[in-house]
């Protein structure tokens, strides 16, 4: 008699134990969880982790392993309970434990293709292994596989894809990301519901552009994922243009003890690269945190990690001061809530379809189930079966699990499409599906679009790469705690970037973006001067003088009529001056020519009024007057240099600037060479020499005068004057100090040959003035015209190198219009003083002495000093 069902529940916990290490031994040797349906459908999942020492498999992966292998087997219930999707027809599945290998993932895999290999009529048995190789004594009649789900790692899908290619078997991973396996040339059965590799390096291009980085360094891990992640980063952004990357660094598979620290060795080697972009495994993502810490560089380096890193806890467990505000990337997903009931209601009563189930729970609640007569551990506690998942242990969503979902419904759904075309009418398969064409069934696959588990669109490209959605976090801290912080989502990546800079903190300033830059922006009026092979490189370069910035990579001189800003980005027009009536160095020039015009007016007027008196007389008076009029125009020319330069000006200024001294000096020689022939005549002869009276002194003078006054004459005429504006004359070495000179069109060497001819004829009269220094001092004007004459000389020597010595100076226009103007006020006032203020003041306050005395001296003294017709003795006081 049967126990009652209170008294059975007991005992049929106490077997419970016993039943799944029996089935879990069994199952091991098969190697596989097996669904029976109308359609088998195969599966690869890393349920354990890669083994040491020689041994095939390692420990158990919870998450990655068992959480993906359940989430395909609760999308095949959903599938085959759904009465829409494949009516009549069940899908099974054959899964399988990769152990995180590529070898022997395709050892495994080579059971998918069993019923192919054996309706070709291949006799040999193809199937799993046993421990030691032995192969199994019976084994279940293969299946057909249609599909295959998987698998994690791009290497093992890689692999796997090589041999299914051949078989024409379709394949869709939840996982594999790596940028190869979108060559349809290679890989034309392969599929995936994730983006590849190259999304993602163009989203972390993106995210490095947006950042304001321009020099980061690559670290990858050795193997397809890591090395095509890097890659494709490398590929955008050298096509993208404005990153460059610094180190390009690779861990290999087997790491030697210190490899880490050598690596962030060579990361140091350029500190200005501070931006690290990271595809790795977690493992090697956990070490080179480790090494940076030890390395005392926590805050130095700025994490971008890849898929691998995401949102997950374990690669900086502990290490969290390390890793705050690395910014990580993970494929856009969503916590399935239908799976989290499903998963967390299993146990070892009614999961029994898995034979990785009672590994996981005894990892899972830290238990060990025990046969009869076995001793557990007395460390660990013996499993009860009536643990919970959830309840009893700690229980997250692995994050593929959406994923591997989506796969199996992409499938369903092809399925569901070629049955409908192929079987119309029909419930259950049709001969047009047995077998199923696997080229037809890829077609229809490549074909589906519909709203996967989380909602969002699933669909595949030409080369059956899902499109890129991602989501952005940053591990922040917490109140200042690095490790009570966690990730903060901060933007989104679906074709283009939306990253919320604002949500972004960072260690020292939070809110403030740090540089991962090769070299500073260069300042305003500096330009960029690349380094050689290096384009984000560059060193710094003044646009100094009179250039300006043109843009990031040029200087250019500014326009002659202009000068750069003050920060050199761009040109303005250069002042203007001149010597205005108001500046102070016109107040000199200007005072002297008013009073010399003052003094020459009163000698001038003084004369006409005593016109007839003995001095003005004895003076020469018409050529006193030709020579008061040169003094009075030399102080006249004042005013011309200070008036603002026009076609006028400049024309009256060629005109009078020599004409005046010409004037002067040309009455000058006159006067010494009659005095200088007549003496001369005197010691030879008593006859008067020629061209002596007043109307042939005139002439010469007037003869003298006209050559100047033809030579400007043909200078207008040959050129016409105007003003223009010299920008070179106060170009100074500051532009800030450049000035544009409005003048007249006269350079120095022009207005020096316009002064020329007088300079000769001061010469020639000094000269004279020289041999006739001995003249009786009854002849009193050739002594006064030679101490003018000297004097004159005098200045206009100190005149020549004040002049030209003040060429390169800032003051040019203001010191030499100065100079020439004093020398000429000077010069002329020398003149009138000499000569002309005696006589006037005698004639004003000595009205006694301006009378004639008699004859007297020796009679050839009186010969020669008689005066000539229509003329009293000149020279006789």
């Amino acid at each position: 008699m049967a126990p009652p069902r209170r008294a059975r529940e007991p005992l049929l916990v106490a077997l419970l134990p016993l039943a799944w290490l029996a089935q879990a031994g069994l199952a091991r040797a098969a190697g596989s969880v097996r669904l029976a349906g109308g359609l088998t459908l195969g599966g690869l999942f890393p349920v354990h982790a890669r083994g040491a020492a020689g041994r095939a498999c390692g420990p158990l992966k919870k998450e990655q392993g068992v959480h993906r292998l359940e989430a395909m087997l609760y999308a095949l219930d959903r599938v085959n309970a759904d009465p829409e999707l494949l009516p009549g027809v069940r899908l099974g599945a054959r899964l399988l434990d990769t152990c995180s290998r590529d070898t022997y993932a395709l050892e495994q895999a080579l059971s998918f293709v069993q019923a192919l290999i054996r309706g070709r009529g291949d006799g040999d048995e193809v199937g799993l292994r046993c421990p030691g190789g032995v192969l199994p004594l019976r084994t279940a009649p293969p299946e057909r596989v249609v599909a295959v789900v998987g698998a994690s790692a791009s290497s093992v899908s890689i692999m796997v894809a090589n041999v299914l290619r051949l078989f024409a078997i379709p394949q869709i991973s939840y996982a594999s990301t790596a940028p190869e396996l979108s060559d349809s040339t290679r890989y034309d059965f392969f599929s995936r519901v994730v983006p590849p590799d190259s999304y993602q390096a163009q989203a972390m291009v993106d995210i490095v552009r947006a950042l304001g980085w321009n020099y980061v360094s690559t670290l990858a891990s050795e193997g397809n994922y890591g090395e095509s992640g890097v890659e494709a980063f490398v590929q955008i952004s050298r096509e993208a243009g404005g990153v460059c990357i610094a180190q390009s660094i690779k861990i290999p598979r087997e790491p030697k003890l210190g490899e880490f620290n050598k690596v962030i060795r060579r990361l140091m080697e350029t500190p200005n690269a501070r931006g690290i972009i990271i595809f790795a495994n977690e493992d090697d993502i956990r070490r080179v945190l480790e090494a940076a810490r030890q390395a005392n560089l926590t805050g130095h380096f700025l994490w971008v990690g890849s898929d691998s890193w995401g949102a997950k806890t374990s690669p900086i467990l502990s290490l969290e001061d390390v890793a705050v505000g690395a910014i990580t990337i993970l494929p856009k997903r969503a916590s399935i809530d239908g799976f989290d009931q499903y998963f967390m209601t299993r146990s070892l009563e009614n999961n029994r379809r898995n034979i990785w189930f009672a590994e996981f729970w005894e990892e899972n609640f830290n238990c060990k189930l025990t046969s009869s007569g076995t001793r557990s551990d007395d460390s660990t506690r013996k499993c009860t079966g009536e643990e919970r998942i959830g309840r009893d242990s700690t229980y997250e969503q692995e994050g593929k699990v959406q994923f591997v979902i989506d796969a199996v419904y992409a499938i369903a759904h092809a399925l569901h499409s070629m049955h409908q075309a192929l079987c119309p009418g029909h419930t259950g398969l049709c001969p047009a599906m047995e077998p199923t064409d696997g080229r037809t069934l890829l077609q229809y696959i490549r074909a589906v679009r519909f709203n996967g588990s989380a909602g969002t669109p699933v669909m595949f490209n030409e080369n059956g790469d899902a499109p890129g959605r991602y989501d952005i976090f940053q591990y922040q801290a917490t109140n200042g705690s690095a490790s009570s912080g966690g990730y903060q989502a901060v933007g989104q990546w679906a074709e283009t970037l939306r990253l919320d800079v604002e949500a972004l903190q960072w260690s020292g300033d939070p809110h403030e973006v740090p540089s991962s830059l090769c070299s500073l922006p260069c300042g305003p009026g500096e330009r960029k001067k690349m380094v050689k092979g290096v384009p984000c490189c560059w060193h710094c370069e003044a646009c100094d003088g009179y250039r300006f910035q043109v843009d990031e990579f040029t200087c250019e001189a500014c326009p002659g009529d202009m000068r750069p800003t003050p920060n050199h980005t761009g040109c303005r027009p250069t002042p203007v001056v001149r010597l205005s009536w108001s500046s102070p160095w016109a107040a000199l020039p200007l005072l002297l020519a008013v009073l010399g015009i003052m003094a020459t007016t009163t000698v001038v007027a003084t004369f006409m009024r005593h016109n007839n008196t003995p001095i003005v007389r004895a003076s020469g008076r018409e050529l006193s007057y030709v020579l008061l009029t040169g003094i009075f125009l030399i102080y006249a020319i004042t005013f011309l240099m200070v008036a603002e330069p026009g076609a006028v000006v400049c024309a009256t200024r060629r005109l009078f600037l020599g004409l005046g001294t010409t004037l002067s000096y040309s009455a000058l020689l006159t006067k010494t060479n009659r005095i200088y022939r007549i003496f001369e005549q005197g010691k030879r002869s008593v006859t008067p020499p020629p061209f002596i009276s007043p109307t042939s002194q005139l002439v010469i003078t007037f003869s003298l005068t006209s050559l100047q006054v033809v030579g400007v004459i043909a200078w207008l005429g040959a050129r016409p004057p105007h003003s223009v504006i010299d920008y070179e004359e106060q170009r100074t070495v500051d532009p800030e100090q450049a000035r544009g000179v409005l003048k007249c069109d006269m350079s120095d060497l022009s207005l020096i040959g316009c002064l020329g001819y007088s300079l000769l004829l001061m010469v020639t009269c000094t000269v004279y003035a020289i041999k006739a220094r001995g003249v009786p001092e009854t002849f009193n004007e050739a002594k006064p015209i030679g101490f003018t004459m000297y004097t004159t000389c005098i200045i206009w020597l100190a005149f020549v190198p004040i002049f030209f010595g003040t060429a390169q100076s800032a003051e040019k226009i203001y010191i030499q219009t100065t100079t020439l103007t004093v020398s000429l006020s000077l010069s002329a006032s020398v003149s009138l003083g000499m000569l002309y203020v005696p006589k006037t003041y005698v004639i004003l306050f000595h009205p006694e002495q301006n009378v004639q005395k008699r004859k007297r001296s020796l009679k050839a003294t009186s010969t020669v000093a008689a005066p000539p017709k229509g003329e009293d003795a000149e020279d006789h006081k």
